[in-house]
């Protein structure tokens, strides 16, 4: 989350807002901010985790959806951008919000120095009151590590998995290398 909150309003309003801007923004309770810009890193590892999740579920009753789509968490009032999201069966929107999908039941964010302590801490929080999420994933770039976060009722366990493992997304019924996840770094 960036430290510079640029407004306040309404959701009404930032939903009229965000149709027409030219970047996207995260919302909390009235308090809106643009969403840092990506490394060429970050947006190879969140293509490649939509291509192997894609992959995957081809056949299945679930579709994965990439940052373009908006997360609307109700209960805490916040909107969000995750890196990726899949939804199961049936997508359910907000009420207040066509676009903005209230069912996922994975969400996937490929941490940065930006956005780290605010994707382990204060998002995933917010993430954990949407009752349909089973698993928060996430998804390093320093080094080859993938984390899952698991539901099971009201307790979360962890998950972790380097080179030469793969990661099982049970909520799913996927299961992905993190060899290749990482397969091709970019040359610096």
């Amino acid at each position: 989350m960036s430290a510079a909150q640029h407004s306040t309003m309404r959701y009404e309003e930032y939903l009229a807002a965000e149709r027409s801007a030219g970047l996207k923004h995260e919302y909390l309770r009235g308090h809106v901010w643009a969403m840092a810009g990506g490394t060429v890193e970050h947006g190879r590892l969140a293509a490649a985790f939509i291509t192997a999740l894609s992959v995957e579920l081809r056949g299945r009753p679930c579709v994965v959806l990439s940052s373009d789509v908006r997360v609307r968490i109700q209960a805490t009032d916040r909107a969000t951008y995750p890196d990726l999201s899949v939804v199961c069966g049936k997508r359910e929107t907000a009420s207040e919000d066509p676009d903005g999908i209230v069912n996922p039941t994975v969400v996937v964010e490929v941490l940065s120095d930006s956005t780290e302590a605010d994707d382990r801490g204060e998002k995933f929080a917010h993430y954990r009151t949407l009752a349909s999420l089973k698993e928060y994933v996430l998804v390093a770039q320093r080094a080859q590590r993938i984390e899952v976060f698991r539901r099971d009722g009201d307790h979360w366990s962890y998950l972790e998995a380097g080179p030469g493992s793969t990661i099982r997304l049970e909520s799913i019924g996927a299961t992905l290398s993190v060899d290749e996840i990482y397969r091709d770094p970019l040359a610096t």
